[in-house]
């Protein structure tokens, strides 16, 4: 999902989450519902946890401080902090790396195009990029 730059990621969090595709290792159609969701504090919303909750996809996603203090100044009325993983959230990271990674293009990072096609263009383009220079794993030498 691809939005103007001065728009908040949260408020195309449904449209994200119903163009979620994962191929599945044998044949059928691809899964439409993940398992977790990973994010972080600005996703952090009554509306997106209700959402998700709905689903049945499990979340992991800090709660804000101002959240956490408003919950607890209303006493025993402010309810339970959601549940958070910290091992789970632990995986975020690779979220992160790979957008400073992709930022290290300087057209993304900037955006230089006014299309949104070109730019996601540019986006697939630096992503294959970065791919094809990743070295190939020897995944025998990561069981032994």
């Amino acid at each position: 999902m691809l939005t103007p730059g001065n728009v908040n990621d949260a408020t195309a969090f449904g449209q994200v989450l119903d163009g979620i595709r994962v191929p599945r290792a044998d044949t059928g159609r691809p899964r439409t519902t993940p398992t977790r969701v990973l994010g972080d504090k600005a996703y952090s919303s009554r509306a997106i946890r209700h959402l998700l909750r709905r689903r049945g996809i499990a979340v992991t996603i800090p709660e804000r401080r101002d959240q956490a203090a408003n919950r607890r100044r209303r006493g025993r009325h402010g309810g339970r902090p959601p549940a958070f993983d910290k091992e789970a959230y632990r995986d975020r990271n690779v979220v992160e790396r790979c957008f400073a990674r992709l930022k290290q293009f300087r057209a993304i990072a900037t955006r230089f195009d006014k299309l949104a096609d070109r730019y996601r263009a540019g986006v697939v383009l630096a992503s294959l990029i970065l791919w094809l220079r990743e070295p190939a794993r020897d995944h025998l030498s990561d069981t032994a």
